[in-house]
């Protein structure tokens, strides 16, 4: 019985010291999703084991775009970690856990909008369908996780000119620092507009959005970061 015991701790211990693996880097941040827009939620220090969860895809660092997502819930860039391979070490990330909300962050780039071809009336978030805001607050309920609507805090969010004004006012952050995950918001044109950041790369931001160029329907365009507000109700 002593004998056995004694090879099931070591079992345990030998499975504790494999799934850990140590950070290569002097300094190594572990940012709230799989990119390096993102933001820094702790760092690590050279040679400071870390146990990874899971492992997804994301911002390309030295030609490898792995993320390894840590039991502090945070991400880490797989090239500096030292996992022994160029590849995926455990289980790829469910898409609730690409960026710890209620979807994926910032998600896939598609035209996932419910009430596309079906515009006219108001949405649950007390919106018009098809337009801009609508589609940006679904985005925010689908893949932040976050109960956004036209009242949210307590504020009268209304038209894309003044979600930047009504941000302020419940303490939301508003910068011109986009990452993914963000509102992108200008007071430009009687009503403004809004749209969902999905990528930032350097000073261009790629952005998804409704009503923009053709009414009513989906589109994707990257423009400069200077063009937009970034509301941050979650990342």
């Amino acid at each position: 019985m002593k004998l056995a015991a004694f090879v099931f701790l070591f079992q345990a211990v030998a499975v504790s010291v494999t799934s850990a693996y140590p950070i290569t880097g002097s300094v190594v941040n572990c940012r709230s999703g799989p990119g390096t827009s993102y933001a820094v939620k702790k760092s690590y220090s050279k040679g400071q084991d870390i146990k990874v969860s899971c492992q997804t895809s994301g911002t390309s660092v030295e030609g490898n775009n792995i993320w390894d997502k840590t039991q502090d819930g945070c991400y880490v860039a797989d090239y500096y970690v030292k996992t022994g391979i160029n590849g995926y070490v455990t289980d790829k990330c469910s898409s609730s856990g690409g960026g710890g909300g209620g979807g994926s962050i910032p998600g896939p780039v598609t035209d996932d909008y419910p009430y596309k071809g079906s515009c006219g009336g108001v949405d649950p978030w007390n919106y018009y369908k098809c337009q801009c805001t609508s589609f940006v607050a679904f985005r925010i309920n689908k893949r932040l996780g976050v109960k956004f609507h036209n009242k949210y805090k307590g504020a009268a969010w209304g038209n894309a000119n003044t979600w930047d004004n009504a941000a302020k006012a419940t303490g939301v952050k508003v910068n011109s620092t986009p990452v993914p995950g963000c509102v992108a918001q200008s007071n430009t044109g009687n009503y403004g507009h809004v749209a969902w950041v999905t990528a930032v790369n350097g000073n261009k931001v790629t952005i998804e959005e409704y009503n923009h160029g053709t009414r009513e329907r989906y589109g994707k365009r990257t423009v400069n970061k200077g063009d937009f507000n970034y509301i941050h109700i979650k990342v």
